[in-house]
């Protein structure tokens, strides 16, 4: 997923050079958006690694 941010990062940046604002708008947008969803999945995932991590070990 991340992987996918940054290929719409790049392309709206490369949009946004070439003067087609609609579409770099749009694909920053989708960056924005699919960063956050990342975002809250990576910290979902540590805090639950985290938790499960303790409750395996008993520490």
């Amino acid at each position: 997923m991340l992987k996918w941010a940054f290929i719409f990062l790049v392309f709206g940046l490369i949009a946004g050079l070439l003067g087609f604002t609609g579409v770099a708008g749009a694909s920053i947008g989708i960056a924005k958006v699919l960063f956050f969803i990342f975002l809250v999945i990576f910290l979902a995932m540590l805090v639950l690694g985290l938790t499960v991590f303790k409750k395996a070990t008993g520490r």
